[in-house]
């Protein structure tokens, strides 16, 4: 089995073909990036992109992606230029501990491929599956609407 994660192809030994993506990527080829919260779906700190559209990693059992684009929180900028989402979050200094900021950041650019222009309450229901333990909702909030303005200006 062959998985393209972050423009890469991967070959999966067939033990690993019935995990979770998120053991796969976290275990198997070391992209801890992705990280594991409740392993229920229901945190959103496995978020991953597959064809573009964020996926909770934790559920998704990693022979069901082949043949997906998977991209993860490693390979969401483009080179060593920062995803809109990555430099709004720094601007808006977002993160306290970290630990669910990989899963906010795939919803937000998931949400951004999809609506170029998001308005704040448009912000708020995208993100609400995404939970934060230290409370940083209104700076993620901020945070997206400021990179839906980068990726217009940079367009």
């Amino acid at each position: 089995m062959h998985l393209t994660i972050n423009g890469a192809a991967y070959d999966i030994p067939v033990e690993w073909q019935g995990e979770p993506l998120l053991t796969v990527l976290r275990d198997l080829l070391g992209m801890t990036g992705t990280k594991f919260g409740c392993g229920k779906g229901f945190c959103g700190a496995c978020t991953v992109h597959l064809d573009g559209t964020a996926t909770r990693s934790c559920l998704l059992p990693a022979r069901t992606a082949v043949g997906a684009r998977i991209t993860t929180i490693e390979g969401l900028a483009d080179g060593d230029r920062l995803h809109p989402v990555q430099q709004a979050w720094i601007e808006h200094a977002v993160p306290q501990c970290g630990y669910c900021q990989p899963g906010q950041m795939m919803t937000a650019a998931s949400l951004l491929n999809a609506n170029a222009q998001p308005s704040a309450s448009d912000v708020t229901a995208s993100m609400s599956g995404n939970l934060c333990r230290c409370g940083t909702y209104p700076r993620i909030r901020k945070a997206v609407l400021r990179a839906a303005e980068l990726a217009r200006e940079a367009s």
